[in-house]
């Protein structure tokens, strides 16, 4: 019986991690996660760039938080393309 109740405690701790990988790749993919990243860059570049008295700080902000959300847009393109052509070792 110990084998069994084993097996099923492996299974159990698969089905939490599944769950977890899960959850993790929603977040990777989630709006919430893109404004933030997107607000955050701005607010710390346009610190950055205030700190290095560089003319209209929070507007020349705007350029690399725009980046920032156009990478988001094209690395799953990117990903593909990479999957479609990487040989996967079983």
């Amino acid at each position: 019986m110990s084998s069994l109740e084993e097996l099923k405690k492996e299974v159990d701790e698969i089905k939490q991690r599944n769950q977890k990988v899960e959850i993790d790749k929603r977040w990777e993919t989630s709006w919430t996660r893109k404004i933030c990243l997107i607000i955050f860059t701005y607010i710390s570049i346009g610190f950055y760039l205030q700190a290095i008295k560089v003319d209209n700080p929070w507007l020349n902000a705007i350029v690399p938080a725009l980046a920032f959300y156009l990478s988001t847009l094209t690395l799953p393109f990117i990903r593909r393309f990479w999957e479609k052509y990487q040989h996967f070792k079983a």
